[in-house]
């Protein structure tokens, strides 16, 4: 029998996991995204055309690649016929190559309502949500009244919908929210019907018979570790279980079944939305790190926080998720700056050093203890395995000995042409 390979961020998301899913996915017949929703944006870059996708796995683009959307992804059928619909001008087979799992839950119009009025009623306490729904979607799965992909099989599901949405209604109608349901209601019935047209599963057994007749399969994880409902900086964390625990829960694999677990990084550091950042650059050369690895994101436009590289958060991330292979992204970014700054330590508000994440990441003032690095101030274009500037060399070596987890993949731009693997 198989193992199944797992995919995930070690950062606050937007990592990188989509260009290397595209990149990896040659070597798997089954690419399976196993928790989140649209509030992902998986960014691939081939052929001079960018890609964004936000609930589709990252191995659509393969031919021969079979796509899985598992039980534990929270699934709007508005943005799948929007996604599906986008894709349809490269004549990819989906119909044929993508599976939806009947147990994964559907966001429902209400549910994007209820996550606006919820983020304005905390006022300067936002959480930072992408207000695609997620978070109240996944309060009705775990509350026991979600609505999930199969119920749209059923001669029942009118009802249902209506009943889930009048429980809604009636909280809604405390908020300040406008909104036309006629409108919404009508876009979403017309996007479950799309739906159906599509092949609508029981996705563990189907992955558990791909694992007994020796099929690789990539479980491709989306946001990123340290925003895992439970390890992650709460409250200003997503609402599902972002680390290698979650592809069993979201996919029913069981744990045996891991195999290797590719943990993705940025070669500095990024997030989205409120919640700590001790190695935020507040200035100029946090400008310069937007400007130069575009940082903006890919589901919500919105310009990313940036900072260096933090190893107390990315040895925490590698503990939680027992990774074994490292994959670097954006080294490129880092060619504009002449020295280099790592985390290597925080210094707690009692005066403490520690290379541990301490449990009130919130509110503990956290000044990051930095080691200096010579950049390699050239542009990685052209470069092979071979030839690596000396400067990058080192870096890659010090971030090694610090993580203890070897570096097997370095991305050195956008397109998928711009990996080196090591």
């Amino acid at each position: 029998m198989s193992k199944v390979d797992v995919l995930l961020g070690l950062q606050w998301g937007d990592e990188g996991k989509g260009k290397v899913v595209d990149v990896l996915a040659p070597k798997y017949d089954v690419v399976a995204r196993f928790q989140g929703g649209p509030n992902a944006g998986h960014t691939l870059e081939f052929d001079g055309i960018k890609h964004v996708l936000h609930q589709i796995p990252s191995g659509i683009f393969r031919e021969k690649t079979k796509n899985i959307i598992g039980n534990g992804v929270v699934l709007d059928p508005i943005v799948f016929k929007n996604e599906i619909e986008k894709l349809g001008k490269f004549n990819l087979n989906v119909r044929s190559n993508l599976f939806i799992s009947k147990k994964a839950t559907l966001i429902l119009p209400t549910h994007r309502l209820l996550d606006q009025a919820y983020e304005k009623e905390k006022g300067e306490n936002k959480i930072g949500s992408t207000l695609k729904g997620i978070g109240p979607t996944y309060q009705d799965k775990i509350g026991r009244q979600g609505l999930r992909v199969g119920d749209i099989l059923a001669d029942s599901f009118r009802e249902k919908f209506s009943k889930l949405t009048q429980i809604h209604f009636k909280i809604l109608s405390e908020y300040d929210i406008t909104y036309s349901w006629a409108e919404l209601e009508s876009q979403f019935l017309e996007a479950v019907d799309f739906l159906k047209g599509f092949q609508l599963i029981e996705s563990e057994y189907v992955l558990n018979n791909e694992l007994k007749a020796g099929s690789t399969i990539l479980a491709e994880g989306a946001q990123g570790a340290l925003l895992d409902i439970d390890f992650g900086s709460y409250p200003f964390v997503t609402s599902s279980s972002t680390v290698t625990a979650g592809a069993c829960t979201g996919l029913g694999i069981a744990p045996r079944h891991i195999g290797e677990v590719y943990g993705i990084f940025k070669a500095y550091s990024t997030r989205v939305g409120s919640g700590p950042f001790p190695t935020e650059l507040i200035d100029e050369e946090g400008d310069l790190m937007r400007k130069e690895g575009n940082e903006f994101g890919s589901t919500t436009g919105r310009p990313r926080r940036c900072g260096w590289i933090d190893l107390p958060s990315l040895k925490y991330s590698i503990m939680i998720n027992g990774v074994t292979q490292l994959l670097m992204m954006k080294a490129d970014v880092l060619s504009v700056f002449p020295t280099i700054m790592v985390c290597t330590h925080y210094k707690l508000s009692d005066g403490t050093i520690t290379d541990m994440v301490p449990y009130e990441v919130v509110k503990e003032k956290i000044i990051p203890v930095y080691k200096e690095l010579k950049g390699w101030s050239v542009s990685l274009k052209g470069f092979t395995k071979e030839n690596l500037p000396f400067e990058l060399v080192q870096y890659i070596k010090f971030l090694e000995t610090e993580l203890n987890v070897p570096i097997t993949l370095v991305s050195t731009g956008p397109d998928r042409t711009e990996t080196i693997l090591r």
